[in-house]
């Protein structure tokens, strides 16, 4: 699969040798945000099997500008009937007719074949104007195969379909969401574990460099800058683990970067940034690396509002080490339940294979043998955005991008799932002396 046109004219072949011909066919997408779920029935189809009866299947096709004809969805196969009932299917309306509610929509019956030489039964016309009707003699269509209808004076049709139900639905976003209210809260969580090295040598990945910034200041403003654009009051509670904290050298895995366990609130991220730079100043690198206190100290927020009015990330930046790994799958499953996302930004040179374990792209992530409803991790290396001509403004724009790419997938799975529909958008903000102009 070639993911965009630079692809596709890069891919080279065998030189001297024709290997085939590719032929690109563009059309500019509407702007439609509506899918439509629908149901088909069919009733007194040909009978092509000797032995059996017909294994029916559907085949829709949307009408392209130039005139021809391009796959958009299959049914499943009904074994052995000839008077099927298939499965309710959704379909975006701009793969069905783009839409134009009037463009031709065709289909096609066939009876399914082992060997794949499917039998055409016959096709027939519609329009999504048409289907929008619903059940009624409007939608009962006449499947007609063109060869039997020129040899045979009395051939009437090789069956019927009826459309059984048509229910449109508006695709939601992400900012539809955001529109409509719901808040983003933000969570920061620092590694301050040993591994990380003395934060007052140049090798350590904490090095408080005073003219540039270190890699976990880089993740973070990189990350922040752009989520706190979604965070309404762009206050963001801070957290550090793995550090032995004064006066008396406790260890924690789950303290204030602001000192403060009651207001762990810094403002926005220049806040977050300073905390964080006092705390190097304040408390001494330890460990063991426990991500688990932090997840769960989120996933305490998330629990408590799950109606759709607040959504939460946790940002963890860490050197990739972490010593409690059978709790934080634990953690990650009971949070994938929750109005949550987690965002692990890998910072240094080690191996980051249990990262890219709890990122769960590859294997869904389980714990005790049950597994994560959702994936809600993503994971990225910070190395992998390092510009070599040294320019920290594209590496911190390319890290964000990634980083965040998977938030609004998550975010609508969760709503989607718990059936939470985004509130109307309030009206746009009318200064006191300045009535609306409507015209007349």
């Amino acid at each position: 699969r070639w993911r965009n046109y630079k692809d596709l004219t890069s891919h080279q072949g065998i030189p001297g040798k024709k290997c085939g011909t590719i032929i690109v066919k563009a059309e500019e997408l509407g702007n439609c945000r509506e899918s439509v779920m629908m149901q088909f029935c069919g009733n007194k189809l040909d009978k092509k099997d000797f032995f059996g009866k017909s294994d029916p299947f559907l085949v829709f096709y949307r009408s392209n500008e130039d005139g021809t004809f391009t796959i958009c969805h299959k049914t499943e196969v009904v074994k052995n009937t000839l008077n099927p009932v298939w499965q309710a299917f959704k379909i975006p309306v701009r793969a069905l007719c783009n839409g134009d509610y009037d463009r031709t929509i065709k289909v096609e019956v066939y009876d399914w074949d082992r060997d794949g030489s499917h039998d055409f039964i016959g096709e027939f016309s519609t329009s999504y104007r048409e289907l929008s009707r619903g059940q009624s003699q409007f939608n009962v269509y006449e499947v007609i195969n063109p060869k039997k209808k020129g040899k045979k004076k009395k051939y009437l049709n090789s069956g019927t379909v009826t459309l059984l139900s048509f229910l449109v639905d508006v695709e939601v976003t992400f900012l539809d969401y955001i529109k409509g209210g719901t808040q983003i809260n933000f969570t920061v969580a620092i590694d301050f574990t040993a591994s990380n090295g003395n934060p007052a040598q140049p090798t350590s990945l904490h090095y408080m460099n005073p003219y540039q910034l270190n890699a976990y200041a880089m993740a973070l403003k990189a990350v922040g800058e752009i989520i706190q654009d979604y965070d309404s009051d762009k206050m963001f509670p801070a957290l550090g683990f793995g550090a032995k904290l004064p006066p008396d050298g406790r260890v924690s895995h789950e303290f204030a970067l602001n000192g403060n366990p009651q207001n762990p609130y810094c403002n926005c991220i220049d806040g977050v940034l300073e905390a964080y730079y006092q705390s190097l100043k304040s408390v001494h690198l330890y460990g063991p690396t426990n991500f688990s206190p932090v997840i769960n100290h989120v996933a305490r927020y998330a629990a408590s509002v799950k109606d759709g009015s607040q959504y939460f990330v946790l940002l963890i930046i860490t050197d990739g080490v972490i010593s409690d790994m059978a709790q934080t799958k634990e953690s990650i499953v009971n949070a994938a339940s929750l109005p949550m996302s987690i965002i692990i930004v890998g910072v240094g040179p080690a191996e980051f294979d249990a990262m890219i374990e709890l990122d769960g792209d590859e294997v869904r992530i389980s714990s005790r043998g049950r597994y994560a409803e959702r994936d809600i991790v993503q994971f990225v290396p910070f190395r992998d955005y390092i510009d070599r001509t040294g320019n920290h403004i594209l590496s911190m724009a390319r890290l964000a991008k990634d980083v965040l790419a998977e938030i609004p997938d998550q975010f609508l799975s969760y709503m989607r799932t718990r059936g939470i529909k985004p509130s109307p958008a309030p009206p746009p903000y009318t200064p006191p002396g300045h009535p609306l102009q409507t015209q007349i």
